[in-house]
């Protein structure tokens, strides 16, 4: 099962990715934690590319470099541990892509959509938890916790508004998939809603 986790910079989505990761270890389940960009020694240094700031990325080489790593990923990571009926959760998935590169850079929606489906080979979550958070309380958050700001983090403002726009435009197209949270909300309480809604997928799944 494919659980993945998304929103804009500052939602606390890796925060309650760790909460719930181990919760489900504590409970006996078989999961594995991983994240875009990243997830495998790959990926990881494609990261570094992407989120350094001092380099000047086109577009089009952002997403490429984004999908390189995807399909990397799902060879090393993802789909073996699919295969062996693991719980997977991972810090954002290709519904970053679309917000990011096709709402935030305004690259055409059915270029990425072409792409992304050679990379991740048809493999789609099982559940998206959206932590849906007011964007400049965001990147405040982002602000206090690194001091310096990443490459995608310090863009303009318009930039990250786009991309929440393009995550609730993703969460209505496919609201069965999705679930969304208020970030606002104490941490806490914000891991006990995404953990009895997890729950709830694992029984659907029948481990």
């Amino acid at each position: 099962m494919l659980i993945t986790f998304e929103g804009t910079e500052g939602c606390g989505k890796t925060t309650q990715i760790n909460l719930l990761y181990e919760y489900l270890l504590s409970e006996g389940y078989g999961v594995v934690k991983t994240r875009e960009p990243g997830g495998t020694p790959v990926g990881e240094s494609i990261r570094e590319i992407l989120t350094h700031k001092v380099k000047e990325i086109n577009s089009l080489t952002e997403l490429f470099l984004m999908m390189a790593m995807r399909a990397q990923h799902i060879e090393d990571v993802i789909a073996p541990a699919l295969k062996d009926n693991k719980i997977v959760l991972c810090d954002r998935f290709f519904d970053a892509t679309y917000a990011y590169q096709g709402f935030g850079r305004g690259i055409d929606i059915h270029i990425i959509d072409y792409i992304n489906r050679l990379a991740t080979k048809g493999i789609v979550p099982d559940l998206t938890v959206f932590i849906d958070i007011d964007v400049e309380e965001g990147l405040r958050r982002k602000s206090e916790e690194k001091g310096q700001m990443d490459r995608f983090e310090d863009e303009d403002l318009s930039f990250h508004k786009r991309i929440k726009e393009g995550y609730w435009m993703l969460s209505r197209e496919n609201s069965s998939r999705f679930f969304i949270v208020d970030g606002s909300k104490d941490i806490q309480i914000i891991h006990s809603i995404i953990r009895k809604r997890v729950e709830k997928q694992i029984e659907l799944h029948r481990f």
